[in-house]
């Protein structure tokens, strides 16, 4: 029975590739896995939450600075260059590749847009736990010639033979090199059914060094660029995904969703359009107007910060990937100062800590929290009060954002997005906030 349900997801595919009409009724949803959560090959029983939480912070430091190193592109053209961001992420999911599957643990990443995975034969690999995955073991493994989209849709072209080849590096400069190939992917769907989708274009990494771990297998790409999972299949998904992420310290996975699973709805929905830069069309890039805290209005206009803080063409990148929140130092001071004015606790100092505005945590210090809101433009996104105070030790809290060196931009991070369906439309463009229990969904 269930091989008979798995052919008929595939022959389904196959249809919805063809025939957009249909499309409209396809969608399917998958665990996203925190790297510190118990469902997580990275998970250390013997770590406190707090001490998950400073390796979340130390990871987001990283990536912060990585967002925005610029990626060159290379000067010959041996070789495809693209950006990716930093790693570790914060997010994983489980996928299989080719036929038979090779199963596999990946970076689902919004920063990123090209999927790949190490492959034999392997002249320089990291150390990975998983097989690495052999192209000639699959039946439905392809190479990319170079005339196809795919190869023409990266910055530059490199051929072996009539074969595409490709390179990425990371700001920190982790990279991987290989044969740009398509393949049959299979995800495993939360409804128990598995998804099988045909001909994705990917990377098969034959080069791949820096700081990968072992546990992770590759990136799923989740960005705005051509080669991401999302604009892949956007046509069978109608260019929708969407993540809802579970608190921190809940025991179990969040998801992400596409297609018509990924449809953000309903009263309470707040919509604002994204953007993206000349450079990269991989970040979703959303324009913060102001925040406010209690009744006061803190406008994104800062001196300092003038150029990249202009409404009008995205200030502020939205990435699942960083878990604080990065603002100019000059705004954040602004709303530190506010905030001070505003909840009537002990302030502390914390040492070694990256947040500088902490209290002690007392009974009842929720009712006491004003309400912190970032408007982004035609959409009010209100954050509750475990999006904006986070308990960083026993008995200490401390306010969730950061002020963010001259050299970084505005990150808007996954702990301000907890407990949000947030939906993106790649066909209209939008991002979309929805409150929501995800730990229900």
């Amino acid at each position: 029975m269930e091989a008979t349900k798995f052919l008929l997801l595939f022959i389904t595919l196959n249809i919805f590739s063809s025939c957009i009409e249909a499309a409209d009724s396809f969608g399917f949803s998958i665990d996203l896995i925190h790297r510190d959560s118990m469902f997580s090959p990275y998970f250390n029983p013997s770590n406190t939450r707090y001490d998950n939480l400073r390796n979340s912070i130390r990871h987001s430091m990283a990536r912060s600075t990585h967002l925005f190193t610029p990626n060159y592109l290379a000067s010959s053209s041996e070789t495809i260059q693209s950006p990716l961001t930093a790693v570790p992420a914060e997010y994983l999911m489980k996928i299989s590749v080719g036929t038979p599957p090779l199963d596999l643990l990946a970076v689902a990443d919004t920063g990123s847009d090209l999927v790949w995975t190490q492959c034999e034969p392997c002249t320089n690999c990291y150390q990975q736990d998983a097989p690495l995955f052999n192209p000639k073991h699959s039946s439905t493994y392809k190479n990319q010639p170079c005339q196809s989209n795919a190869c023409q849709s990266l910055p530059s072209t490199s051929c072996d033979g009539n074969k595409c080849t490709y390179q990425v590096s990371y700001g920190d400069k982790s990279f991987s090199t290989g044969d740009l190939s398509s393949e049959s992917f299979t995800f495993e769907s939360t409804s128990g059914t598995p998804v099988v989708i045909p001909n994705i274009a990917f990377g098969c990494g034959h080069s791949n060094g820096g700081k990968f771990e072992k546990y992770t297998n590759g990136i799923v790409g989740l960005g705005n660029g051509q080669l991401s999972i999302v604009n892949q299949l956007s046509d069978t998904i109608n260019g929708k995904f969407s993540y809802c992420l579970v608190p921190v310290g809940a025991n179990m996975t969040s998801k992400v969703s596409f297609g018509s699973n990924a449809v953000v709805s309903g009263p309470g929905v707040q919509t604002t359009p994204f953007y993206t830069r000349e450079d990269t069309d991989t970040f979703y890039y959303l324009n913060l107007e102001s925040v406010s805290v209690g009744n006061a209005n803190v406008k994104f206009d800062t001196d300092d910060y003038a150029e990249k803080a202009s409404v009008g063409n995205g200030n502020i990148i939205i990435d699942s990937g960083t878990t604080i929140t990065f603002v100019p130092s000059e705004f954040y001071q602004q709303l530190e100062d506010e905030f001070k004015s505003s909840l009537s606790l002990t302030p502390i100092e914390t040492q070694g800590s990256v947040f500088s505005l902490c209290y002690e945590k007392e009974d009842g210090y929720e009712d006491k929290v004003p309400t912190v809101t970032f408007h982004f433009t035609g959409a009010d996104v209100e954050l509750g009060v475990s999006n904006t105070l986070l308990e960083v030790q026993e008995g200490v809290i401390c306010l969730s954002m950061v002020p963010a060196t001259d050299e970084l931009g505005a990150i808007f991070g996954n702990l301000q997005q907890m407990n949000y369906l947030v939906g993106y439309d790649l066909v209209s463009k939008t991002v979309s906030f929805k409150k929501s229990d995800c730990t229900q969904l």
